[in-house]
């Protein structure tokens, strides 16, 4: 009915298409059967397929169509660029977290949801961890964990679900971690005015963007902002795009000797790609503080499957599921869901669950709906 309600009125428009209504449907395809027919540069095929990749964790025979979508358009807009959020990354969070205030809503800290209540037939709320305070749904639970973590761990109760259900989902293919350097460094405000904030390297195209230490990607947001960092000095992220096997870390303590080791030697392709880029003789003796970041670290504080990027659904074999579960009120959201991975792809599958709950959601999203259609 609200399918019906909110996507009816834009049929007409349907008949406008290019094609006919059914091009739509190659929005589920893989990206590479448009550029296929579209692109034959090879340098520019080359490039979207690091462009797939860095969105998705798969080169363009494997990132759905849908997802590419979402940003080629507004990536090669006129005057666009890939800017740095002013005050850095907290700062997106800052404005999520006043978007659920402003209406009505709350946001918890240091809460661990140690499980998912569920009573008969429909989830309920959650109980955390910590003093076992529980959380009543209004309307419905929604988890954006991963699709490992949420059903092959002990967040629900797993007889809610049937064996094949849940052995459909726990048999998605896990795309592989990241290594990565956090970096703060003595630069001076002319030192940084004659560089870029945000660079791409490739070290062999030949090797292809899934290859292991071939493909980085740089952010040094001070060249933009330099709150960031004290007068005299910037910081730098770089970080290899889910190539990095989680296999060889799967075993070692992180409070090991041999930890300490293993990060060294698998952050040294990262290090070369500083000395090769950055404009700086001297910039290992300009650094002041390195951290360095390893499939354990997304493990641990992100508390991902594997450190993983993701699922790696290859399109158009492999599809990602929507926001719905068979238990009533729970639903998913994030990059285990459809239209996949990548920020731009989680933000869809979050509005996609956000007007998946109830039937209440409808009378907003038709008023949104209306507003956009005046403009």
């Amino acid at each position: 009915v609200g399918a019906a309600l909110s996507a009816g009125q834009f049929l007409p428009n349907f008949a406008t298409i290019e094609g006919g209504p059914f091009t739509t449907s190659k929005l589920t395809t893989s990206f590479s059967s448009i550029v296929d027919k579209n692109v034959n540069d090879e340098f520019v095929r080359n490039w979207v397929d690091l462009l797939c990749f860095c969105l998705s964790g798969l080169p363009a025979d494997g990132t759905i169509t849908a997802e590419m979508a979402m940003m080629m358009g507004e990536f090669y807009e006129p005057g666009a660029v890939m800017d740095c959020p002013v005050g850095g990354a907290k700062s997106i969070i800052d404005a999520l977290v006043r978007g659920i205030e402003k209406f009505g809503g709350e946001v918890f800290l240091n809460s661990h949801v140690e499980k998912i209540l569920i009573e008969g037939d429909r989830a309920t709320g959650v109980q955390l961890k910590n003093g076992g305070k529980v959380i009543r749904a209004s309307e419905a639970v929604i988890s954006n964990l991963s699709v490992w973590d949420l059903f092959g761990g002990s967040i629900v109760d797993k007889s809610a679900f049937s064996e094949s259900f849940l052995e459909e989902r726990l048999s998605t293919p896990a795309g592989k971690s990241f290594m990565h350097l956090h970096i703060g460094f003595r630069a001076t405000k002319e030192e940084l005015s004659s560089m870029q904030a945000h660079y791409m390297y490739m070290d062999d195209w030949g090797k292809g963007v899934e290859a292991e230490d071939n493909a980085a990607l740089i952010s040094i947001p001070s060249v933009h902002d330099d709150s960031l960092a004290p007068p005299g000095y910037a910081t730098l992220h770089i970080y290899t795009p889910a190539t990095e096997e989680f296999s060889r870390w799967e075993t070692v303590d992180r409070n090991s000797s041999e930890y300490g080791r293993l990060k060294e030697d698998r952050s040294k392709f990262l290090w070369k790609v500083l000395d090769k880029v950055l404009p700086f003789d001297d910039f290992r003796q300009r650094v002041q503080i390195a951290k360095i970041g390893t499939p354990l670290t997304h493990k641990r504080f992100l508390r991902r499957y594997k450190g993983s990027y993701g699922p790696a659904n290859r399109a158009p074999n492999e599809s990602f599921p929507f926001p719905m579960t068979p238990l009533k009120g729970l639903l998913m959201c994030g990059d285990s869901c459809f239209p996949g991975i990548g920020v731009p792809a989680v933000a869809g599958s979050g509005i996609l669950a956000a007007n998946s709950v109830s039937l209440k959601s409808l009378k907003p999203q038709l008023e949104l709906l209306d507003g956009l259609k005046k403009r």
